[in-house]
């Protein structure tokens, strides 16, 4: 089993990343959060929400295979309930890296889901954020990552 932080680094080093469940209405949502500092960072980020026609300025997609082009990773920011299904997506696309968004809380994570694209050959970081690691990271990140990796909210190993 990687390390997360070595499961981390080869997430980010994909260079096209679709985020789940970008809200219309941004606030302070997660996804949100996660979608603008990809694109901030020089990723070519893709937002999914089949209840929206843009989010954030860009156009939204129903659903991955939606993306002209095809996406490299994507980072489910979706209840729980709905990450099977991404996964499945995923694995019938052809996309091997997936995130299930946590801080606080549940989070995105699927058990289940995580078991069924491991089993799929998918490479499942069940938890924590990607704002957390390097090249994404800020300062607030770093010291919620060592917090939540001492309450098992962000795997040591994936």
């Amino acid at each position: 089993m990687p390390t997360m932080k070595d499961a981390a680094s080869d997430f980010l080093s994909s260079k096209r990343i679709a985020v789940t469940g970008v809200s219309r209405e941004p606030a302070s949502h997660g996804s949100n959060i996660v979608y603008q500092r990809l694109r901030e960072r020089g990723y070519e980020v893709f937002a999914v929400n089949p209840n929206a026609e843009q989010v954030e300025g860009d156009p939204a997609f129903d659903d991955l295979a939606s993306i002209p082009g095809g996406v490299e990773a994507v980072v489910i920011g979706t209840r729980p309930e709905t990450a099977m299904e991404t996964v499945k997506e995923c694995a019938e696309l052809g996309i091997k890296r997936v995130w299930m968004h946590r801080g606080f809380g549940g989070g995105s994570v699927s058990a289940a889901a995580a078991e069924f694209g491991r089993a799929n050959g998918l490479e499942v970081i069940d938890g924590g954020c990607p704002l957390m690691f390097d090249p994404t990271a800020d300062g607030g990140h770093k010291v919620m990552r060592w917090m939540l990796t001492l309450t098992g909210n962000v795997p040591k190993q994936v």
